[in-house]
């Protein structure tokens, strides 16, 4: 797969890498329904990339991997994520398989909707043998979403692997659960994604897709599914947010904090500035309820917007300098250990 990054000579190793799809998003130019648009613009669209490139104004060192084809869309998306302060040498191009699509249709009444054109894109082709490119060994945080493990039974081998070797990689693993019932069924989702989630370091999940999936009715129920993870956050829609870290003595920390109110435009992409908040303030070793915090407010950001990504809410320079305050406590680990 030949791989087309940007030219960074002299960059900076990253200390975050995210990984997974990019697709090219088609959007019509107004709030109308796609079937009687006449206008679209193209934009990119990406869970984790959502994330790296929050990230990214936030300060931190980070790459996003992936694949993309050699078509214009895959350029649109490198250049655009690259624009954007992401690390995009470690993107691979090939082209045997094209860069995925989707349709956004606004919210004209009844909730925006996406109509998703990945089966076969470059991206689900991705497989173990990738990951060995990519910076992981000299990583601090690697993220990714359960959106991934849907694409391919490739794509789900390379997340398990990641997420078993971290550990020895010296990183820590956040995993957005991000069930998208519109490329697996919940029969399917539900075990495999529990599985992997009791892998990772860091595991985001919405309070609705944890009832989808598991018939969880509150945060408590999801932590009972999860119990040994370092640190769980469930997220409440527009009532809250509560993390449940573990402590060396096996015991919880508890905290909740409620989500702004706030005049919501579009709510896709909120989930990713939320989770973007939220591991910059981790990776930083702020208190508990800061961290939550700034995920509220990422996600109060990102909703006031049609964008999957909305820049402009605020740059930390060199969060990832030694010298910043509390950025690099090296007494902060949180790895998990090998099982």
């Amino acid at each position: 797969m030949a791989h087309r990054g940007r030219d960074l000579m002299g960059a900076p190793q990253p200390t975050v890498v995210c990984f997974g799809e990019t697709m090219g998003m088609f959007t019509p130019t107004s709030s109308v329904p796609l079937n009687t648009a006449t206008g679209f613009t193209l934009g990119t669209g990406g869970a984790e990339s959502n994330v790296a490139m929050h990230l990214a104004e936030l300060g931190h060192a980070v790459a996003w991997a992936s694949a993309v084809g050699t078509d214009p869309v895959g350029t649109k998306i490198i250049d655009a994520l690259g624009a954007a302060g992401v690390d995009t040498r470690w993107v691979g191009r090939t082209a045997d398989a094209p860069t995925g699509l989707y349709l956004k249709e606004p919210d004209t009444g009844s909730g925006a909707h996406v109509f998703y054109y990945r089966q076969g894109s470059a991206a689900s082709t991705l497989k173990i043998a990738d990951a060995a490119g990519w910076p992981l060994a000299g990583a601090r945080w690697i993220h990714t979403t359960g959106i991934t493990p849907a694409l391919s039974d490739s794509c789900s081998a390379l997340v398990e692997h990641v997420l078993d070797h971290a550990a020895g990689w010296g990183a820590s693993v956040s995993f957005d659960i991000n069930f998208r019932p519109g490329i697996w069924s919940v029969e399917e989702a539900a075990p495999r994604l529990l599985a992997l989630a009791g892998k990772a370091t860091v595991v985001l999940v919405g309070l609705d897709e944890a009832a989808v999936l598991w018939g969880c009715v509150t945060a408590a129920d999801v932590r009972a599914l999860l119990p040994r993870l370092p640190y769980l956050v469930v997220k409440d829609s527009s009532i809250d947010a509560t993390e449940f870290a573990l402590a060396a003595d096996g015991t919880d920390t508890v905290t909740v904090v409620p989500a702004r109110k706030v005049d919501v435009v579009e709510p896709v992409g909120a989930g990713d500035a939320f989770a973007a908040g939220y591991l910059s303030s981790l990776l930083s070793a702020e208190p508990s309820a800061e961290r939550l915090e700034r995920g509220h407010s990422r996600a109060a950001w990102a909703l006031g917007s049609r964008q999957d990504f909305r820049p402009g809410l605020g740059q930390r320079m060199s969060a990832d300098e030694p010298s910043a305050p509390a950025t690099h406590d090296r007494t902060f680990d949180l790895r998990r250990e090998p099982a």
